[in-house]
């Protein structure tokens, strides 16, 4: 499983130490740009999963690309 964590910088090393401290864990830094990255595109899986369930209605691609 991963799981993304936003931490204050001045905070980030402790938590780091401690996470390593697990044989279970790998933890490592991750740049902002590539963290946000990330949480868009588990979003969007999300937001498909929802859809393939019937749950969401999805948008019109020619919509989506008029927004672009």
């Amino acid at each position: 499983m991963k799981i993304l964590v936003d931490v204050e910088n001045s905070k980030g090393a402790f938590i780091l130490n401690m996470l390593k401290q697990y044989s279970f864990v790998k933890a490592k830094r991750v740049a902002a740009p590539k963290a946000k990255l990330k949480a868009d595109i588990a979003e969007a899986v999300e937001e498909l999963k929802l859809v393939l369930a019937g749950k969401k209605e999805a948008r019109n691609a020619e919509d989506f690309l008029n927004e672009l």
